[in-house]
């Protein structure tokens, strides 16, 4: 089955080859504003046109990277003389990001793109997101320590490259390289089309219920708790530092960049330790039980400023954005985004519990419902049958019933939209085995007291 997999090295270059980069994030850039540029004036022209004469008399310009790129040809030359210093790869990066934007936003205000609107591309600035890809030319591994780039010639890694090479030599990958730097380290990255046998299981046949929370990073329905580094909140105070030593320097200064540089380092540190969290985490769930139960969250409402309007303005403002800033921290998006592609790797299963599916008001030991629970309450308290549980270790156990309960209803994909479809506008449908699944399981409409649909656990009461 043929995949895509990226392979990402940090870089060891010399002074020479820092400033050879630059130039050629910066030819990116410079590309990329050019051709936008181009377009607001040609659709600025036409639309003044439109509004004085009743007409466009100039003539439109197409969006796609071809025609981008003969306009770039024909005036390279007088906009940018010194092109030839540079690969024409970083000209057509440029280009391409361009093309691709306008592109996402056409789609986005036509309707033709799904999620959240797309804003109209704007110019890019000197410092931010610098990079380069690299499609043609002289890419390969050389050996364990050195890859080669087009016009920039032999680079030095900080990281063996054998597995990339392994592949190269095997004649199953095809390679295209992005340079990038973040803060003062310059990274390479190689995305690949490679053939790779998918399994059909990795041993396990067990399924685990994962609940993800803000004070504890997940919850495993096998009792186990993962912290997480909170890696934002404990660099909260150095950050607040460099912050404000950077507003004390002049703009444009040498020592303005100094810190700047500083503020970067310090936030890739947190970038780092998150990540290695997840990864760290995600592969362990991946290779050590058969499917992986989580919930479909919708993190960009939950972390939705609070802040309201003029008209009608917001309560709890501050703390709502601690609980946002906290739950970006955990990174619950990326954990997500990891499993998708490491499942299916290691022969296991992801499965999204549906988004409205009420995880933590619902009792596992009989079934019930609660209308209302706060965020308070760390442990979950059932009123019909007395279970007192872990508030997290209760929805991850719900989770494993929920995954459960999906292989017996019938005619319904595992997937979270087709699978509130499969409610049939809540009415109750009943499985196989006889259990009660409403449209509910939400906390829309409680379940009956006598049902007996939990999972199969041994649950351990705690003292109230």
């Amino acid at each position: 089955m043929k995949m895509h997999q990226a392979y990402r090295f940090a870089l060891d270059p010399t002074v020479h080859q820092r400033r050879a980069l630059a130039s050629h994030c910066g030819a990116a850039r410079f590309a990329f504003n050019f051709g936008l540029g181009l377009v607001k004036r040609t659709l600025d022209a036409r639309e003044w046109e439109r509004r004085l004469l009743g007409g466009a008399l100039t003539e439109s310009l197409s969006w796609s990277l071809p025609a981008l790129r003969r306009e770039w040809n024909r005036q390279k030359d007088e906009v940018a003389p010194w092109w030839p210093e540079n690969s024409k790869e970083a000209y057509s990066s440029g280009l391409d990001a361009l093309a691709r934007a306008l592109r996402a936003w056409s789609d986005s205000r036509e309707g033709e793109r799904v999620g959240a609107p797309v804003g109209f591309p704007r110019f890019r600035k000197r410092g931010h997101r610098e990079s380069c890809r690299f499609s043609t030319g002289v890419i390969r591994v050389d050996d364990e320590r050195h890859v080669s780039l087009p016009r920039m010639g032999r680079l030095r890694t900080c990281e063996a490259t054998t597995a990339l090479a392994a592949r190269l030599q095997a004649g199953s990958a095809r390679i295209l390289a992005t340079v990038s730097r973040e803060a003062d380290r310059w990274f390479v990255s190689f995305t690949c089309e490679v053939e790779r046998a998918v399994p059909a299981g990795n041993g396990h046949d067990d399924v685990i219920g994962v609940d993800l929370g803000v004070l504890r990073l997940a919850t495993l329905s096998t009792g186990e708790v993962i912290d997480g580094p909170k890696a934002l909140r404990r660099s909260g105070r150095r950050l607040r530092r460099l912050q404000r030593a950077v507003s004390r320097r002049c703009k444009g200064s040498a020592r303005r960049g100094r810190a700047r540089r500083q503020l970067a380092r310090a936030h890739r540190r947190v970038a780092d330790l998150r990540k290695d969290c997840l990864h760290k985490l995600t592969t362990r769930l991946a290779k050590s039980h058969g499917s992986v139960v989580v919930e479909d969250l919708n993190v960009r409402g939950m972390t939705r400023s609070a802040r309201g309007s003029v008209e009608e303005p917001g309560r709890n403002v501050r703390a709502k954005a601690g609980l946002n800033r906290a739950l970006l921290d955990a990174g619950f998006g990326e954990l997500r985004r990891q499993l998708a592609y490491k499942c299916p790797r290691y022969g296991s299963r992801l499965v999204l519990a549906d988004r409205f599916f009420a995880s933590s008001k619902r009792c596992s030991g009989c079934g019930a419902v609660r209308v209302r629970l706060r965020l308070s309450e760390r442990a979950y308290r059932c009123s019909d049958c007395g279970l007192v549980l872990d508030r997290d270790l209760n929805a991850a156990f719900n989770l494993v019933w929920w995954a459960e309960t999906q292989r017996l209803r019938p005619h319904v994909a595992a997937s979270a939209a087709e699978t509130q479809n499969g409610r049939q506008g809540g009415r109750a449908i009943r499985s196989r085995a006889g259990d009660v699944l409403d449209a509910a399981a939400t906390g829309d409409v409680p379940e009956p007291a006598g049902s007996t649909g939990g999972p199969q656990q041994r649950v351990s009461y705690v003292r109230s």
